[in-house]
């Protein structure tokens, strides 16, 4: 992922992204908020409350808003290889928090200063020889009792492809299957590692949604997670 990538589309990102996920009948800020609200859920379920929480590539802020909701006691630090995206971060948040800017490499913080570790489809912007050493960064900067999350776009579903085709900031983008992106994630050091996928049913099919839980494992909605410790 490279700085002048995002630095070009900062100003149009929200108006793009809404232009791709149209057929969804949804607006961004629901699958901002759906990332969210999973990875609470899951940390609830494991009895942790993060005290400091870093959002990996957290481009103009959009997760930003529901991270303080979701976590109102935890320090937030929004970090992105662009500065012209991180330079919008502050107007989405609610509450001060932190902007970092780095080099696509080295994360510049201690060795486990985070207890959450958040990333929203960003890896797919990340050319893949770059993978494992930015993971093992990533749990370098983890907690050891603290959980990484990640949400990518599902190769196998034909409407996050059409998505990902028709949006100008993914023209260079290379999704990855969940199984692959678990095997990544292991070959880092991360040893619990749960894959589920998300996202089956669009807007005018939303009161199915309840389901969605129960679907985790059938590999063709639209995103996936993967929560790893």
């Amino acid at each position: 992922m490279k700085p002048a990538e995002f630095d070009g589309v900062a100003a149009a990102y929200d108006a793009q992204h809404a232009a791709s996920i149209r057929l969804s009948g949804e607006d961004p800020a629901y699958f901002h908020r759906y990332k969210i609200e999973a990875v609470a859920h899951s940390l609830n379920h494991d009895g942790i409350v993060p005290k400091r929480i870093l959002d990996f590539g957290a481009g103009i802020g959009n997760s930003l808003p529901h991270l303080q909701s979701s976590f109102p006691t935890a320090d937030i630090t929004c970090l992105d290889v662009s500065r012209e995206s991180l330079a919008q971060c502050s107007t989405r948040a609610i509450r001060p928090m932190t902007v970092l800017p780095y080099d696509g490499r080295s994360i510049p913080c201690s060795d486990g200063e985070f207890d959450l570790v958040f990333t929203a489809c960003v890896f797919h912007h990340i050319d893949a020889c770059d993978h494992l050493p930015l993971l093992g960064e990533i749990r370098r900067v983890l907690s050891h009792a603290g959980r990484f999350a990640m949400f990518e776009h599902n190769p196998w579903n034909p409407l996050t492809q059409h998505a990902v085709r028709t949006c100008p900031f993914d023209e260079n983008a290379v999704l990855i299957s969940g199984p692959e992106m678990r095997r990544r994630l292991a070959a880092a050091g991360f040893d619990r590692i749960e894959l589920d996928y998300r996202v089956f049913f669009p807007a005018p099919l939303a009161r199915l949604r309840p389901l969605e839980r129960s679907l985790a494992w059938l590999p063709i909605g639209a995103q996936y997670s993967l929560i790893a410790s």
